[in-house]
């Protein structure tokens, strides 16, 4: 039987990837404006703005009560460790506003043209993929991959369950893993099963911070926004779009 202290250190390493993420946030800046729709969440400051996938529904009770407007952004950003996942929306969002900005994009020298997708460079030919979310693939991986399984919590005609990761993804040479589980706190489980795939975290939930890419991960791939306008009008409208239009994609590697 596990004792309390084992318990809390497996919490611990649970939260890891949050922790790094979060000890990096080193900024006064509060949270102008904090809004939701069209399936993604915003929180933005006077000087950045970041998104994340929204999960509608409110599950566990919320870390912060009351308005966002007005908090100090690392306070915001650490309800990205809620269990509320409709504030870890935010709570991620946060995060992003702070790592996912022009001036950042241009330092690391990280911008990556979108048709370019996650997986520029990568020979895949002949490898079995795991795609974990519903996400674009050009047409040259799927005709040089041996196999492609798609898992999906929501399955279409032709996707795995997502109850089948743990079959199938210790069974792939590359995995492609939506950024939402970041969200949803199923990442930490994820890469558990992908430690012997190469492994590529994408989308627009995905922070621009290198030092993700020493917990597991080989590449991160997002987005930075730049029509700020542009992305809160889509917001505010409820319409689900694709957010790329309004940024610049990025790209991360250890290679």
């Amino acid at each position: 039987m596990k004792t309390n202290a084992h318990m809390e250190l497996d919490m611990k390493d649970f939260f890891a990837i949050y922790d790094t993420l979060l000890a990096g946030t080193d900024t006064e800046e509060t949270v102008a404006a904090a809004i939701s729709g069209g399936g993604w969440s915003a929180a933005e400051t006077e000087t950045a703005f970041g998104i994340a996938m929204t999960v509608e529904e409110d599950t566990a009770p919320r870390m912060f009560r009351g308005d966002m407007t007005g908090m100090p952004l690392r306070e915001l950003a650490q309800a990205s460790k809620s269990w509320n996942l409709r504030e870890a929306s935010f709570g991620m969002a946060a995060v992003n506003a702070y790592y996912n900005t022009p001036e950042r994009l241009e330092r690391l020298g990280a911008y990556e043209p979108v048709e370019n997708y996650c997986t520029a460079g990568l020979d895949l030919r002949g490898q079995t993929i795991g795609v974990v979310g519903h996400l674009k693939l050009t047409p040259g991986i799927r005709s040089s991959a041996a196999q492609i399984w798609t898992l999906e919590r929501d399955p279409k005609p032709g996707d795995y369950p997502d109850s089948a990761c743990d079959e199938l993804l210790p069974r792939c040479g590359t995995v492609i893993i939506t950024a939402s589980t970041l969200v949803n706190k199923t990442l930490p489980h994820l890469l558990e099963l992908c430690r012997d795939a190469y492994t590529i975290l994408v989308g627009p939930s995905c922070p621009m911070c290198p030092e993700l890419l020493e917990h597991g991960i080989d590449r991160l791939a997002g987005l930075v926004i730049t029509d700020r306008a542009g992305m809160t009008a889509q917001i505010n409208s409820a319409r689900r779009a694709t957010p790329y239009p309004m940024g610049k994609p990025f790209l991360l590697k250890k290679d």
